[in-house]
């Protein structure tokens, strides 16, 4: 997949855990760890607004593409 998704990054920065960045946004876990394991095929763009202002970043702190081979 060309998109990266470096929420486990971010949330190590911000020492953050998942269950409570989960109850934060306002999903579920399991919805979290599909985010966190690069296998969502489409965000919200409220999520990730959510995400941000609970993690102080920028959508590019947590999205990242690279070229596929």
């Amino acid at each position: 997949m060309a998109i990266i998704v470096n929420l486990d990054v971010m949330m190590a920065k911000r020492k953050i855990s998942s269950g409570e960045l989960a109850e934060k946004i306002g999903i579920t876990q399991a919805n979290l760890s599909i985010l966190k394991t690069n296998k969502a095929r489409a965000i919200r763009f409220s999520t990730l607004e959510s995400i941000c202002r609970v993690l102080d970043c920028q959508p590019g702190d947590i999205l990242e593409y690279k070229e596929e081979e």
